[in-house]
């Protein structure tokens, strides 16, 4: 069974007033690993949907929502996957798919019947999935670690020495407009995504994990001139609008999954901000 919530488009003079909850409960996903169960979060921000599964005692069917109003999830729309657990099996109209620890599988508009299963009980695949409206078919693909475009980013004088990994980006796997990556944070640097950036022609979903359990990341949102903190545990997700900045530092490393939807597949396309302009 799928649960679902909807989180409608804030509006930026609306968004400085918030006070910490009002912000937390307007971009904050919590609950995203859910077991045997997939329960989304309906961002009106494009249409993006957010949701993780961790199937353990069963196997998980993908089931449309009634927002969608369509007969099955992938009528109108393509889906992101990415394994960040043990072995998991992910079967699409009866041809199955392996995804080991960080691979990913695209899904193109159409496929009817898909489902996520776990090699191991005792060690599940945990499946992070990001899901945008489609305009067109294209064909399923899977995305092994050898297949991901490799950047290496920031430098430990800075605190933000990373490495981003490009999963389903269009130099990579034909999308509609879904574009998915990994970044890991490298032991002593803390932060990701800076200097900050903004696109307004796209929004961004960020899924922070391997948060150390006491440990935590202070998510940063907001017009450049008008920030906003949100702190995040592990396996929390936070919705992006195109309007705010999406950049977080931690009191370890970690590593996030960023999802993205909008107007472009240029990933290059973003609007800098440096860090002594940042208000």
């Amino acid at each position: 069974m799928s649960n679902y919530n909807v989180r409608y488009a804030s509006n930026p003079e609306a968004v400085k007033k918030y006070n910490t909850n009002e912000l937390r409960d307007e971009f904050l996903i919590q609950d995203v690993m859910t077991k045997d169960n997939i329960n989304w979060v309906y961002s009106h921000y494009d249409r993006f949907m957010v949701a993780g599964v961790v199937p353990v005692n069963k196997t998980v069917e993908l089931e449309t929502i009634d927002p969608l109003k369509a007969s099955f999830f992938l009528e109108r729309r393509e889906l992101g996957i990415i394994n960040i657990g043990q072995s998991g099996i992910v079967t699409v109209d009866g041809v199955e798919y392996e995804l080991n620890n960080k691979e990913a599988l695209y899904l193109g508009q159409g496929n009817k019947k898909v489902t996520f299963s776990s090699k191991s009980v005792s060690n599940p695949a945990q499946f992070y999935l990001n899901s945008t409206p489609a305009h067109k078919a294209f064909p399923n693909k899977k995305i092994g670690i050898e297949d991901v475009e490799v950047i290496e980013l920031g430098a430990p004088e800075t605190a933000n020495a990373r490495t981003l990994r490009k999963y389903i980006v269009n130099s990579v796997v034909d999308v509609c407009q879904l574009q998915m990556g990994m970044t890991s944070l490298k032991s002593g640097s803390v932060w990701n995504t800076m200097p900050a950036h903004v696109h307004d022609r796209r929004m961004e979903v960020y899924f922070y994990f391997e948060v150390p359990e006491d440990q935590a990341v202070c998510h940063f949102m907001g017009q450049t001139n008008e920030t906003r903190h949100i702190w995040m545990a592990n396996n929390e997700a936070v919705i992006s609008p195109p309007w705010s900045i999406h950049s977080g530092s931690g009191t370890s490393n970690y590593s996030f999954i960023w999802g993205m939807a909008g107007e472009n597949l240029d990933y290059g396309d973003m609007d800098v901000c440096s860090p002594n302009e940042l208000r």
